[in-house]
């Protein structure tokens, strides 16, 4: 299998190196909205005027604001409403994750539907890692939110090379393990190539990392909590981590136990929240 591994590492970047395979670009949305968040005068208005043209985005946005964790008072029924609720950083993270999604599509049935998957995986994960940012960090929870949909983008190039290789896609095994292998490698290299923050840059390899112990809470220690608890469910993955050996769980005064209060609390709250 290492052997595997490495081969397709190997041709996804000498794939890449000549420009023939291109690693995902950030979609034009996305990369307006992060423009409009990043400039110190931009108002209310310029980033409605830019979400507003993607109708699906900000649908999903206003649904994301009348959830149950954020809920307010009065019901939020425009886009403007949202934007004034969730304020305009909170608004810029979560429309830039979510129009994320757009790129987990395929031609290819198979890798279609493996892409779905792992969306989905990566939604579950951000709800968990929302809710665990709220009740047990300093962590903006968008910021956290945002950190869950990137820390797995590395299975994008991957999957797209699969498409041109039969037998990697009839291995359904063989190409889990290539995705895991190399989500971390590839990962950095896309939200590097996104200019995005050096702490997100690293998540992709570092969110794995489960002994770290870094006196520093950061993003790695949610996500790798979130997908600890997420994936507790299979039996399988992550089945070789001892949660007592995670520094994170401590460092988010969390139990390192499936069956703790305060992770019931948060699986609770995440399979209610609709966050995503």
């Amino acid at each position: 299998m290492a052997s595997l591994v490495e081969t397709v590492r190997e041709d996804i970047i000498d794939a890449i190196e000549k420009d023939q395979l291109t690693l995902p670009t950030l979609p034009e949305v996305a990369m307006k909205v992060r423009d409009v968040a990043e400039n110190p005068d931009a108002i209310i208005a310029d980033l409605t005027k830019i979400i507003s043209q993607d109708t699906a985005l900000a649908a999903r946005i206003i649904r994301v604001t009348n959830s149950p964790l954020l809920r307010a008072p009065q019901e939020v029924k425009d886009l403007t409403m949202a934007i004034s609720r969730l304020g305009m950083n909170y608004t810029a993270n979560l429309a830039i994750g979510l129009a994320m999604e757009q790129m987990f599509q395929a031609t290819s049935d198979i890798i279609d539907q493996r892409l779905r998957d792992i969306w989905h995986t990566t939604t579950k994960i951000a709800n968990l890692a929302y809710v665990i940012a709220q009740r047990h960090s300093k962590i903006p929870p968008d910021e956290a939110t945002l950190a869950a949909l990137v820390h797995r983008l590395g299975a994008l190039p991957i999957l797209t090379f699969a498409e041109e290789n039969d037998s990697l896609i009839q291995d359904g095994i063989s190409l889990d393990k290539v995705i895991s292998a190399l989500n971390p490698e590839l990962g950095c290299l896309i939200l590097k190539k996104w200019d995005f923050a050096e702490e997100l840059v690293d998540l992709p390899k570092s969110f794995e990392q489960f002994t770290d112990d870094s006196p520093e809470l950061g993003y790695a220690d949610i996500i790798r909590v979130a997908n600890l608890i997420h994936f507790s469910k299979d039996g399988v993955t992550y089945s070789d981590v001892e949660w007592a050996s995670v520094p994170s769980f401590g460092k988010l005064g969390l139990e390192s136990s499936p069956d703790g209060e305060n992770i019931q609390a948060i699986i609770e709250a995440a399979n209610q929240s609709e966050l995503l």
